[in-house]
């Protein structure tokens, strides 16, 4: 992406390759000095005016860098259909933990009157330390690859300490929400009914399954994984992951090929799930060419960044047996939860019927359907080979 054009003429990344209009405006200087008022920053306690230095590219919030008086932070605003102070409550408490671990986390500031965000205008603000590193993937699109086989090697030893600093954290899992993770519905002893529970609890998501004949798609193109998945995720010990792990939610120590994780960011998907699928969830967001799918009808696996991810993660958290068969398994539906709260996000928060489709079909039930095809089951085989080959 070239320089940023300014709030008229920002634009976003969209579901595919092409840049968009952003659903959300574009955070001002007005706006987030108002916001930045109450919070204790160096050199702004007396209400100076604040400059948006960088506006974030990803399409489903408005965030940014921001500079005021000695201090630069990244605010970022949620519509409250999507994010509630009480969710980012969640999200903070696991990231505060992980950061007294020692994980490389930035700090969440707090407001003067206490919390962990703000409530302005209809909207929840949060505040949170510029990350250190290099930002070398922050114009990147979702389902980007690693550039370096030594960052996917990287990025799988930094997912495996996160794992570890994660370890007897036991706030309990986060309910089904817009735009969240979770696998409610992998573990569920009726993944059908499930859906339509959460679709009874959840009026946009019931709007947005209504005329779909989503009863028989997931029953298609889902179950068939989730019936090889759920026995393996049953023996494991639930803990609470990343939920988005791909390269742009990291920063880096230098912009070299072998270049180390400098920083964690963007807890938005975390949630209590399982180690696997965690992993699962890093493999499906960085080592597959989703992008290529829809025009091509193809999409590759990387097998190498694969291979360098798990080689990486477990350099310090080596997977048990049922672990490694497990991550075989969840990969084609690790994306099902997200994929619902995405469909539920655009069909009912912005109301675009073009991104329901493409959420819908392209990557709810069309990901799980290249599983079943020549490269997905190449992935998937050499996963179990590799859990084959554990004593």
């Amino acid at each position: 992406m070239t320089a940023d054009p300014g709030p008229a003429g920002l634009l976003v990344h969209s579901m595919g390759t092409e840049l968009a209009e952003p659903d959300w405006s574009p955070l001002t200087d007005r706006e987030v000095s108002t916001v930045l008022a109450g919070y204790p920053l160096t050199g702004g306690s007396d209400g100076s005016q604040a400059a948006v230095t960088w506006r974030s590219p990803r399409p489903m919030s408005a965030a940014a860098l921001v500079r005021r008086g000695g201090s630069t932070v990244f605010v970022k605003r949620h519509d409250p259909r999507v994010r509630t102070a009480a969710q980012l409550t969640a999200e903070h408490a696991f990231a505060a933990r992980l950061r007294a671990g020692g994980l490389p986390v930035p700090a969440v500031l707090r407001p003067a009157a206490g919390g962990t965000s703000v409530t302005r205008d209809g909207y929840v603000y949060e505040v949170h330390e510029t990350a250190p590193g290099a930002d070398l993937y922050r114009d990147a699109v979702s389902w980007s690859p690693f550039t370096s086989l030594g960052h996917a090697r990287a990025a799988g030893a930094a997912l495996a300490r996160l794992h570890r600093a994660a370890a007897g954290f036991g706030r309990p899992a986060r309910p089904m929400a817009v735009l969240t993770s979770s696998c409610a519905v992998i573990t569920a002893p009726d993944p059908i009914a499930e859906v339509a529970r959460l679709a009874t609890a959840r009026p946009g998501l019931a709007r947005s399954l209504a005329g779909r004949d989503w009863q028989r798609d997931l029953t298609r193109h889902l179950l068939p994984a989730i019936g090889r998945a759920a026995p393996l995720l049953a023996a494991l010990p639930p803990r609470w992951g990343h939920g988005d792990w791909h390269p742009s939610n990291l920063t880096w120590t230098d912009g070299t090929p072998g270049a180390q994780v400098a920083a964690v960011f963007d807890f938005g998907l975390a949630n209590r799930t399982y180690a696997a699928h965690d992993l699962a969830v890093a493999l499906e967001r960085s080592t597959i060419s989703w992008l290529s799918l829809p025009a091509s009808g193809r999409a590759e696996a990387d097998l190498d960044a694969a291979g360098a991810l798990l080689d990486g993660y477990e350099s310090v958290r080596p997977l048990g047996r049922t672990e490694a068969a497990a991550l075989a398994e969840v990969l084609p539906v690790a994306h099902l939860e997200y994929a619902l709260s995405e469909v539920e996000y655009f069909a009912d928060v912005v109301a675009s019927a073009d991104d329901t489709e493409l959420a819908y079909d392209g990557y709810l039930t069309g990901h799980a359907q290249w599983f079943t095809g020549p490269e997905g089951s190449a992935l998937l085989d050499h996963l179990r080979r590799r859990a084959g080959r554990r004593r």
